[in-house]
């Protein structure tokens, strides 16, 4: 029987990096959130058509897709999972401004504040 080999396939998947992590660990903290997790979606809206949202949230609806990293949960509906697969979100800091980054294979264009995109 042979093989079939998947080729370009995106992981429907979200990874979020140590310090991305560590940065929302601190805010839970200093929010005094206890449980619940990290809500991430997608919104119609925004500079360039769609906009990322990014809010805390006491637990999962039913159809959420659930991912946890060192115990931090993040919360994904399975809409916005459409545009967030194979995305990583990351911590950056520099000079100028600091912030959560999102890195989206899914985003064709991005505006500069870096929370809207069109795919």
């Amino acid at each position: 029987m042979p093989t079939l080999e998947v080729v370009n396939q995106t992981k429907a998947e979200i990874q979020v990096t140590p310090k991305a992590i560590a940065k929302i660990k601190a805010a839970f903290a200093r929010e005094g959130v206890s449980g619940g997790g990290l809500r991430l979606g997608v919104l119609g809206g925004g500079c360039s058509g769609l906009s990322y949202q990014f809010k805390f949230d006491k637990s999962p609806r039913p159809t959420d897709h659930v991912f946890e990293f060192d115990g931090v949960q993040v919360f994904v509906d399975p809409k916005s999972m459409l545009f967030l697969g194979g995305m990583t979100l990351d911590y950056k800091e520099s000079l100028l401004q600091s912030g959560f980054a999102f890195e989206n294979p899914h985003a064709q264009k991005s505006c500069g504040c870096g929370t809207s995109f069109s795919a």
